[in-house]
This record gives structure tokens, C-alpha cells and sequence, in this order.
């Protein structure tokens, strides 16, 4: 296997520019690529015609393949297979690590979550209550990924594609009617949630959250401005903070999707080995069940969002135990290792 070389986009390389019905390519120095064995990589690389200022490594071993610039005005990556498949193994043993760590995780989140009792009127006592009501509102947001499987939203998902996520949510999204808390909004690629969560520390923090102005954000804590009370968000970057300290180890928010991904995808798997149905139409209902929990498509879900080893275990006989807590009848599935059938 011949070895992957880092590339740096827009040095050197080659370009693409209109033509008609189709594309031409040109070389750094501008002239017109005519070589045939050339032409067949580029074209092989299925560069989306939608995307712009398109730029494809000179080296057919670059780690970075080709960039370029989507409707959305966001800049794009293909990368080399070899590189996608070592990325992609790194970030499911990636997932083990994070359900390893969940548990301790998610009693901590319960912990800050709950509110705390009175800050007091000094300054120490104004600075302690605003401390403790930006970590619950932490916690709120990681409740919100953990139980509804939220992405971490972010500025660049608001604006012209509104789009909205744990972080960014606004009160016109929410509904409280205790225990349950109900999201309607519209997530990243246009996709449209509509999901019921049933979590009394969620519908206590959600209840005190003022309803108007309805697109102020709705994840959000009280901080005093002088005489005047003001509400303030936390952003995906205090997030993804947030989750290193409990979890001692350098997670984001996406190992909490990747982890669901693939937990959904090998509960239906599970499922279907009981039922007696096979390969592959048990895959294709896995991967499903994967995309609707996540709200991405069954493709997006079966290359980024489902460990490719669940697949292979099933193929092979094995399948995670249904009457198990999910987490740890995966994680026992996936590494051999018993824990404790608790949250």
C-alpha cells in the first residue's frame, strides 16, 4: 500500500473552471489538462458539480484529495480512502473511550443540572450564581445531546440556512409541559425535528427560562448586569469544554452521535438476528433506524455515524444483548469488557 503524503490545498495542483454542459481542468501554471490518464483521476474523484472554486491535489497520494466551496459558502474536504479509513478507525475506538466514560459522565451532568439554592446578593455570592447557572445550562445542553441526540449547533448553522442545534436553540423551539419537554425546529441540511423528551431536570430548567423574546436563546442562564437581569447562551466551544473536564479526556459532541449512531444501528441489528431476518435487508433497517434517530440520511448515517464493526459481527453471528442496558451490551460486543448494567 503506497504511503499517504500530506498536501496543503490551493498549492500547486490542479483547478476546475466551467465548460459548457461539463467541466476543463488546469495545471498551477494555467494551461489546459489534455492528458488522458490525468483527466480519468480528476473526473474519478466525483468532485460535486455544485461546488466552486475547486482545487484537487497534483499528487494522487495526497491525504487531501480536493477542496472546494459549497451553496452554503462553506469549504469542503475529499480526502484520500486510505486517509478516510484511519481517520474513521481512530474515531470509533474514539466512541469506545467516550461509553467507557459515560456513565460517570451522565451522573455528573444529573448532578449540575439540578439547580442550586440561593447565590445570595453580594458580589462572591453574584459570581458563585452565575458559576453554578452557566454549568447547569452545560449540563442542559449535553442532557439535550445525550437524550435527544442533538447536534451541538453552532453560529455557522444559524443565519441564512437556519439551522439550530442544543446550543443554539431559540425559546420558540421549546415547549415545557412537565415532565416532558418538546423540540420542534429545523437542523443542519434542512432537516426537521420534531422529538418528545421526557426529563424532569430538562422541563425544570426549560420552565424557568423566560418565553419572549422568542428568539433569544432558549439554552441559556441568568447573569445580573448591574440592577438588570440578563440571559446569556453558552456556545459549542464551552460545550465541548465542558464534556474534556468530566470526562477527563478530550471528547466533543459528535462521539455523543457517533456512539448513537451505532448503538441504534446495532440495537436493530440485534433485533433483526432475533427475528431471523438477514443480510442484507437487516443492514439496510439498521442504517435506517441509525439516519432517523440522528436525522441524517442512511448514507451520511452508514459512513460516518455507524461502527463498520457492528456490521461485521452481525454478518458473523454476533449480535448485542437486548436485555442489557444498550451502552454496556454494546461496549461488552465490541471490546469483550463487562461493566455494570448502570447509567
Amino acid at each position: 500500500m503506497a504511503r499517504l503524503r500530506r498536501s496543503t490545498p490551493g498549492t500547486g495542483g490542479y483547478t476546475r473552471h466551467r465548460a459548457g454542459t461539463g467541466f476543463s481542468y488546469r495545471g498551477a501554471n494555467g494551461r489546459r489538462i489534455t492528458n488522458a490518464t490525468t483527466l480519468e483521476r480528476l473526473r474519478g474523484l466525483v468532485v460535486p458539480p455544485a461546488w466552486t472554486d475547486v482545487w484537487i491535489a497534483a499528487d494522487a497520494q495526497a491525504h487531501i484529495q480536493a477542496t472546494g466551496v459549497d451553496d452554503a459558502g462553506r469549504t469542503q474536504y475529499i480526502y484520500h480512502p486510505q486517509w478516510r479509513a484511519r481517520r474513521d478507525a481512530e474515531k470509533y475506538e474514539r466512541a469506545l473511550s467516550f461509553a467507557e466514560a459515560l456513565p460517570a459522565l451522565r451522573r455528573q451532568v444529573s448532578r449540575d443540572l439540578r439547580p442550586a439554592g440561593t447565590a445570595g446578593t453580594t458580589a462572591r455570592g453574584r459570581a458563585n450564581g452565575d458559576a453554578a447557572g452557566r454549568r447547569r445550562t452545560l449540563a442542559a445542553a449535553v442532557r439535550l445531546m445525550d437524550r435527544a441526540a442533538l447536534r451541538i449547533g453552532g453560529s455557522e448553522h444559524t443565519g441564512q440556512l437556519e439551522a439550530f442545534g442544543a446550543t443554539t436553540l431559540q425559546r420558540r423551539h421549546v415547549d415545557v409541559h412537565a415532565p416532558h419537554v418538546h423540540l420542534v425546529f429545523r437542523g443542519k441540511s434542512g432537516s426537521e425535528w420534531d422529538v418528545t423528551v421526557k426529563d424532569p431536570d430538562l422541563a425544570d430548567f426549560f420552565g424557568g427560562i423566560p418565553a419572549t423574546p422568542r428568539t433569544a436563546p432558549a439554552v441559556a442562564y441568568p447573569i445580573m448586569s448591574g440592577r438588570r437581569r440578563e440571559w446569556k447562551g453558552v456556545t459549542a466551544a464551552d460545550v465541548n469544554d465542558y464534556l474534556t473536564d468530566l470526562a477527563g479526556l478530550e471528547f466533543t459532541a459528535k462521539d455523543f452521535r457517533t456512539w448513537q449512531g451505532t448503538v441504534a444501528a446495532a440495537r436493530s441489528l440485534a433485533r433483526s438476528h432475533r427475528a431471523g431476518v438477514t443480510s442484507p435487508e437487516a443492514v439496510k433497517i439498521a442504517v435506517q433506524a441509525a439516519a432517523d434517530l440522528l436525522h441524517n440520511t442512511p448514507t451520511v448515517a452508514r459512513e460516518s455515524y455507524v461502527d463498520p464493526r457492528v456490521v461485521d459481527l452481525f454478518e458473523r453471528g454476533r449480535v448485542m444483548d437486548l436485555d442489557r442496558q444498550p451502552d454496556r451490551a454494546l461496549l461488552h460486543l465490541l471490546t469483550g469488557t463487562d461493566q455494570p448494567d448502570r447509567n
